[in-house]
């Protein structure tokens, strides 16, 4: 059975009465003109066609000659937010997606990109931190309510899983835990529920998880630092996590540095080339994880756990441990540098 977008590919020589044909029938507003190979070559709106008939072309005319031969087209890595902001930003109602080879893969609406999913899935938020690397900014208030953008940290982050279909929240909270609670309450004001687990002493990036109530759905919870800003899909990490069917998903990013050095290599004794300042590259963990909910018992009768240690027992165990790759922007508010950073970027990504 054909996908939807499939009843609207056409080829260059099919004729605007065809095309007029295929529109109507698709109900999608556009077809999708393809070579024999499936590469996108142009595509063709109503208004295209209407705007022909008026300059005189008859029905039989080849829509080839018609189309917009440089359509806006969207790649398979990008996210929701990129979606909409294209779409958007150039007036469309429809994108095509392509391959690395400019095949069509699907196309996507505004109208259905706009309509909000349900997720049954907590999300676990940690801002409990000192925010030591953060001082003075720290000194009287917790680093998830530092404002980058006229609004806490904590806020445009809760607003994102908001706006991808995410209800039910859990905080945990330690350095100066009343004025997290005093700010967000019971999360009425943004239709949520807002629960906090309260970390008597610093329990590590993990072992807070397991003080979450028993009564959590059966389903895979997501864990997020608190100070860190993203326009990650949550939804198509959460639908990767259950792909893999994994224990555990822990979002990566890739990290370069530069060593100010000229790096020598050996041969036992001997020098056998130097090069000056490499690059080096790493995947680096994001501070975004998906977990199973099977995981919150075990960490429950651990007092003090840290995320990493929490992957290397389960690899240790042989449980599948998947990686997602963040391409989406991402900046973890750790220094006085990268909270500077976040300044100038809010309004271009948020």
């Amino acid at each position: 059975m054909k996908q939807h977008w499939q009843q609207v590919v056409i080829s260059p020589e099919a004729t605007l009465r065809t095309t007029i044909e295929v529109i109507d029938r698709g109900a999608l507003q556009i077809a999708l003109v393809v070579d024999e190979d499936g590469r996108l070559v142009g595509v063709v709106t109503d208004g295209d066609i209407r705007r022909a008939l008026i300059r005189g072309l008859a029905l039989e005319h080849p829509v080839g000659e018609v189309m917009n031969k440089r359509p806006k087209v969207a790649s398979e890595t990008d996210s929701k937010t990129q979606l909409i902001a294209v779409m958007e930003g150039h007036h469309l109602y429809q994108l095509p997606v392509v391959d690395e080879r400019g095949r069509v893969v699907r196309l996507e609406s505004l109208q259905a990109l706009y309509k909000q999913p349900a997720f049954p899935n907590p999300v676990f938020l940690m801002a409990g931190g000192f925010g030591k690397r953060l001082r003075p900014y720290t000194d009287d208030r917790p680093k998830p309510l530092l404002e980058i953008g006229g609004k806490p940290i904590l806020e445009t982050i809760i607003e994102n899983f908001v706006k991808s279909g995410f209800r039910q929240f859990f905080i945990a909270v330690h350095y100066r835990a009343d004025q997290i609670k005093d700010y967000f309450g019971d999360g009425g004001r943004w239709g949520i529920s807002i629960r906090y687990i309260d970390e008597v002493e610093p329990m590590g990036t993990a072992g807070a998880i397991g003080l979450l109530p028993d009564s959590l759905p059966d389903v895979p919870l997501i864990v997020m630092n608190g100070d860190i800003l993203t326009q990650i899909d949550f939804s198509r990490l959460l639908a990767y996590h259950n792909e893999q069917q994994a224990i555990a998903t822990m979002c990566v990013r890739q990290y370069e540095y530069q060593i100010p050095y000229g790096v020598v290599m050996l041969e036992q004794q001997r020098i056998v080339g130097i090069e000056e300042k490499p690059l080096q590259s790493c995947l680096a963990n994001a501070g975004i994880y998906v977990l199973d909910h099977s995981l919150i018992a075990g960490i429950a009768g651990q007092k003090s756990l840290d995320m990493p240690t929490l992957f290397n027992q389960q690899i240790a165990l042989g449980e599948t441990v998947s990686m997602f790759p963040v391409n989406d922007y991402w900046l973890d508010i750790g220094r006085e540098a990268d909270f500077l950073r976040a300044q100038g970027e809010f309004a271009k990504y948020f």
